[in-house]
């Protein structure tokens, strides 16, 4: 029937709506679900976190102020070994004592404090660009190609971790870099098959399939819309691997096989510091294990508080 017919006005004839979802596939299309997915998500997981995240995230600031900022307020010489001040107990002078080698111990921590950080999230940020690029691949891709790339991540996973470790650690000088590229070249496994699982439930979204048929590349497939909508299993995998680096620094050191002097870590103070734990001196124990003990959990609490409060699926 026509508008210009009697008895009907134009007025009276609803506008065209388009179909539920077509706003939605539209903006897919353009990439622009996984942005404001990532922003709804990432105000749940500011808005859900409760008293033990922040508690987490208030110790690893309070921790990191400690090691960087610290050794400007409070000036040790951690360089020169001063054996008329070894083994001195805590004072005035020195808050927490001083160790075989004559370093004021709380110097001490804060140095070992920053190498461990800095590995930490130096590990942290190889493994989870690496992995999560070659997990979004090998799922996107599937296939032949898909589970080659898995048999790989399987054959270095049946290798034990530590054990080869300890065996290229002793093949090479052990320096920060070193550890640091070692370490992210036995993290990143589990990265990648957490992410690769990810994309596997996300390649037949709409959003992706609709960037596909409009002739997005793989590339930019992953880039703009893979890896934004997995962010939350990638932010819950760094957190846990900046501790798993620490404690794998410190276990290094433990066994002797740390970064070399003049530089020092938790773990390398912990272990020189057993030695003399049964002749009373207790500052050369407690201190570096408790800060140790404290920086891994908070780095647990914030990993359970994100993976509990971010998920970027929901809508």
């Amino acid at each position: 029937m026509s508008v210009s017919e009697p008895g009907i006005d134009a007025a009276d004839i609803p506008e065209h709506e388009p179909e539920p979802g077509a706003e939605e596939a539209e903006a897919a299309a353009e990439g622009g679900a996984p942005a404001r997915a990532a922003a709804r998500g990432l105000l749940r997981s500011a808005s859900g976190w409760n008293r033990s995240a922040l508690i987490g995230m208030g110790t690893v600031l309070v921790i990191a102020l400690f090691c960087f900022i610290g050794p400007l307020l409070y000036h040790t010489n951690q360089v020169t070994v001063r054996l008329d001040l070894a083994e001195l107990p805590p004072s005035a002078s020195h808050p927490l004592g001083t160790d075989a080698s004559g370093y004021d111990v709380l110097g001490r921590l804060m140095e070992g404090g920053r190498s461990s950080l800095e590995l930490g999230f130096a590990v942290a940020v190889a493994t989870t660009v690496f992995g999560a690029l070659y997990g979004a691949f090998a799922g996107l891709v599937g296939g032949v190609v898909d589970a080659l790339m898995m048999r790989v991540i399987d054959t270095m996973l049946a290798v034990p971790g530590l054990v080869l470790l300890l065996i290229l650690v002793n093949l090479f000088t052990p320096n920060l870099w070193l550890i640091i590229i070692l370490l992210s070249l036995l993290s990143w496994l589990g990265v990648a098959r957490l992410v690769r699982a990810e994309v596997l439930s996300l390649r037949t979204r709409d959003f992706v399939v609709a960037a596909t048929m409009m002739g997005a590349g793989k590339g930019r497939v992953v880039l703009r819309h893979l890896l934004p909508n997995a962010i939350g299993v990638i932010i819950v995998s760094a957190t846990f691997t900046i501790a798993d680096a620490i404690l794998a620094l410190s276990t290094l050191s433990f066994l002797g096989l740390g970064l070399a002097p003049p530089h020092a870590d938790w773990g390398t103070m912990l272990s020189d510091g057993l030695n003399y734990l049964f002749d009373g001196y207790w500052w050369l124990v407690y201190p570096p294990a408790i800060i140790l003990i404290v920086t891994v959990v908070a780095f647990n609490l914030i990993g359970d508080a994100i993976h509990n409060s971010l998920d970027l699926r929901e809508h």
